[in-house]
């Protein structure tokens, strides 16, 4: 077996245990504290890609902006536990349980965390936000859902749960074809926390 590869969050060393998922923003890693061996985190490296509806100046004050303006908002979030500005890393908690996208693959939601999701969604709505309603954003840990994405924007109806989110929440023809199209290029599976 080879040797683990280590990431450092403002010099403290962790190791990566494995990709959990490559959203639009960066790539999320499980990752082992070195000086606390039981404790698992979430490492997110933000990543710079030719993205046209990304146009951030800086993704990392976006990213804490928006972690703070959802935390004010009472959204179930991992908590953002350092930030590393000199190597575009912040490390997270880590929110133990299967992702929506992985509840609806194995036949698994309940109609709970599609209520938990329309009732977020409908405060969000009334404070003109929308956030990433792709399932692979949400983890369900002892049977509350959590947004374990940052990201947050301006509310817009054609991106908000009912009209967007709501699609590939349940086996339907879009989620169905997702599924189809990510497991042709990536048969691992098609993870996309951000």
């Amino acid at each position: 077996m080879g040797k683990c590869k280590t990431l450092t969050v403002n010099g403290t060393p962790y190791d990566v245990l494995r990709l959990l998922g490559k959203g639009n923003g960066g790539y999320s890693f499980l990752v082992r504290s070195q000086t606390h061996p039981p404790v698992l985190y979430v490492l997110k490296q933000i990543h710079y890609g030719p993205y046209d509806y990304y146009q951030y100046a800086d993704k990392m004050q976006a990213e804490i902006r928006d972690y703070r303006k959802l935390r004010e908002l009472g959204v179930k979030l991992p908590a953002m536990l350092d930030i590393d500005l000199d190597h575009d890393r912040i490390l997270k908690e880590y929110v133990d349980g299967p992702t929506i996208y992985e509840l609806v693959l194995a036949d698994q939601m309940q109609d709970d965390y599609l209520e938990q999701i329309r009732r977020l969604a409908k405060r969000l709505a009334a404070k003109r936000l929308n956030i990433n309603y792709f399932p692979t954003n949400f983890v369900v840990e002892d049977g509350v859902v959590h947004y374990i994405d940052f990201e947050c924007k301006p509310y817009k109806d054609t991106w908000d749960f009912e009209n967007w989110g709501v699609k590939y929440w349940s086996k339907t023809p879009e989620f169905l074809a997702y599924v189809a199209e990510h497991t042709q290029r990536d048969p691992q599976g098609a993870g996309a926390e951000g």
